[in-house]
C-alpha cells in the first residue's frame, strides 16, 4: 500500500504536469487553464459566474488511472494594480486568454486515486524566484536541443521550437505550441541554479 507522502508527490507531480483541465461551477463544466505562481498560488483567467460560485473543483485530465480533482479558492484582482505582473505570468505559459478576468487560485484539498489531500501539499513557493527569469533564458538562448533531447526521451514526441517558460527545484515547465509540458528532473537532480539546471536536462535528455 502507498504511504501517505508518496500519495502526495504523485499528486503534486500529476498536477505540475496537467495545468489544463476543466473547472465546475454551479452546475457548469468548462475548459480552463492554469500557471503557477512564485508563492504556492496559481493564476487563471475566469469566467464571472466562477467568481461568484461557492465551490469550484477543476478535474485534471484522466489517463485512466490518475484522475485528480482540486477543490480550489478563486480571489479576483485587477492586472492593473498588480504589481507581480500573474496575468503576464500566465500569458507566458499559455498564450492570450479568452476571458479578461483574473483571479489567484489556491488549492484548497484534493482527491486522488481515492486519497484526500491537504491543500498545502500544493502550495509549494519557488525556490528560485530570484533566478528562474534568468536560467530560463540562459536555457532558451543556448540549450534548446537540449530541452529537445530531453522531451523526446521523456515523452517520445518531437517539440520544434521548445520554450521553457517555467523552472523549479524539481522540473521545467517548458511551452510548445498547443500545451505545455512538465519535465521533471531525475531523482537526485536538485534544481537551484543554471549549472544544476543544465546538469538536470543532460540527465533527463540521455536518460533511457
Amino acid at each position: 500500500m502507498e504511504s501517505d507522502s508518496t500519495i502526495e508527490a504523485e499528486a503534486y507531480e500529476w498536477m505540475r504536469g496537467h495545468l489544463g483541465g476543466f473547472i465546475r461551477f454551479d452546475g457548469e463544466r468548462v475548459a480552463i487553464k492554469i500557471a503557477p505562481l512564485n508563492d504556492g498560488r496559481f493564476v487563471a483567467p475566469v469566467m464571472v459566474a466562477m467568481l461568484m460560485a461557492a465551490d469550484t473543483v477543476m478535474e485534471l485530465p484522466d489517463d485512466g488511472d490518475g484522475d485528480l480533482h482540486l477543490m480550489m479558492s478563486l480571489e479576483k484582482f485587477d492586472e492593473r494594480s498588480d504589481p507581480d505582473g500573474c496575468a503576464d505570468r500566465w500569458r507566458t505559459y499559455h498564450g492570450d486568454p479568452s476571458d479578461v478576468n483574473w483571479a489567484w487560485v489556491t488549492v484548497d484539498a484534493a482527491k486522488f486515486h481515492g486519497f484526500f489531500i491537504d491543500g498545502e501539499v500544493f502550495a509549494r513557493p519557488n525556490g528560485l524566484a530570484d533566478t528562474e527569469a534568468g536560467i530560463c533564458r540562459t536555457i532558451n538562448a543556448t540549450h534548446r536541443d537540449l530541452v529537445r533531447a530531453a522531451i523526446f526521451e521523456q515523452f517520445r514526441t518531437d517539440a520544434t521550437s521548445p520554450l521553457v517558460v517555467g523552472v523549479d527545484a524539481t522540473g521545467f515547465d517548458v511551452r510548445r505550441q498547443f500545451d505545455v509540458l512538465r519535465l521533471t528532473a531525475p531523482d537526485g537532480n536538485v534544481i537551484c541554479d543554471p549549472t544544476s539546471a543544465i546538469h538536470a536536462l543532460n540527465a533527463l535528455a540521455t536518460s533511457a
